[in-house]
């Protein structure tokens, strides 16, 4: 656990530092001249703007960290990536397949619930218009 985590982390400081890097010049001085203290500009405007960063770096995390999960089973794991595991050394398809299909699963919902989210705040602060 210790090292997916470690391995799959790197994308989300990745991407929240460059969401919050990206927020405009323009929105951090309204924020000064409106007399907003550094922790203020952080938490009021540089990280809402920054979300979709910041939940496209989660989301990244997830699918990295879903395809380390079959090579820690390398190291006895007992999870998802055991069962690819032992229908590989097996020969074992449908075991595989069956394995295969559930990571790829769990990949497509947390992928399409955290794109929607993201969608949602992009709109919700602007940065992205509605096209319904």
């Amino acid at each position: 656990m210790v090292a997916i985590v470690l391995y799959a982390i790197v994308p989300a400081v990745r991407y929240a530092a460059h969401g919050i890097r990206s927020v405009s010049d323009d929105l951090v001085e309204a924020g000064v001249v409106s007399s907003c203290t550094k922790r203020q500009l952080l938490t009021r405007i540089r990280l809402p703007l920054a979300l979709p960063e910041i939940l496209l770096g989660l989301n990244q995390t997830i699918m990295l960290a879903l395809s380390v999960l079959v090579i820690t089973a390398l190291v006895g794991t007992r999870d998802l990536g055991q069962e690819v595991y032992i229908a590989l050394t097996k020969a074992d398809t449908g075991r595989g397949l069956v394995a295969g299909f559930a990571i790829a699963f769990i990949a497509i919902i947390a992928d399409r619930i955290i794109l929607a989210s993201a969608r949602k705040a992009r709109v919700r602060y602007g940065l992205e218009t509605t096209h319904d």
